[in-house]
């Protein structure tokens, strides 16, 4: 039985949390351990952009990183990290999918559309998937189709778009040991095999 594509989806972003956490504690907190009370000399190495006035009083939980508070996600910030991943997977989408493989990239793009924590932002997503429907047949398919799509939300934005014949230079493959950054599926299944 195949898991959830969605389960799967907040399973890997629990994963890459969870990971950036560790290395931020490592980059940020001094060797030797970190207690719940931080000098004013060590606010002020973590919050960078504060004066040490203004950082004296912080706990970690309030710690500043290049002047952004580590509290809830904003709505941008969830829309960013959301195309970095799906550039991601976009990226190592292989060349020859499996039906399953061309299938959970739809259906994962439907789930976006009716699950997005931003309403707004799901409900145009679902408006832009009616007019684009998802194109998944190769990796250059799936990673130009997602540029398109994007640069739809950009330009609704206003934002700058980007040119979709330089997408594999910005969002190239993951180098992983022992190809362990392939799509889960990636072989040929005994249907895959017929077509």
């Amino acid at each position: 039985m195949s898991e959830n594509p969605l389960q799967l989806l907040f399973q890997s972003f629990g994963k890459v949390s969870e990971c950036i956490q560790s290395h931020l504690a490592q980059f940020v907190l001094r060797p030797g351990g970190a207690s719940s009370s931080l000098s004013t000399n060590q606010n002020q190495i973590l919050s960078l952009s504060s004066p040490p006035t203004a950082a004296s009083h912080l706990q970690p939980a309030e710690i500043l990183i290049k002047g952004k508070s580590t509290g809830p996600t904003t709505k941008e910030e969830l829309g960013r990290a959301t195309w970095t991943f799906l550039h991601t997977l976009a990226a190592q989408y292989p060349d020859k999918p499996t039906r399953q493989q061309k299938k959970d990239v739809k259906e994962l793009m439907a789930i976006l559309s009716r699950m997005y924590p931003c309403k707004e932002c799901a409900d145009h997503f679902k408006e832009v998937l009616r007019a684009n429907p998802v194109e998944a047949g190769s990796h250059h398919e799936f990673s130009q189709w997602l540029c398109h799509t994007h640069n739809v939300v950009n330009r609704s934005l206003g934002k700058v778009v980007f040119p979709c014949e330089r997408v594999d230079a910005r969002w190239g493959k993951l180098e992983c040991e022992q190809r362990a950054c392939d799509l889960q599926g990636a072989s040929m299944g005994f249907d895959d095999e017929l077509k």
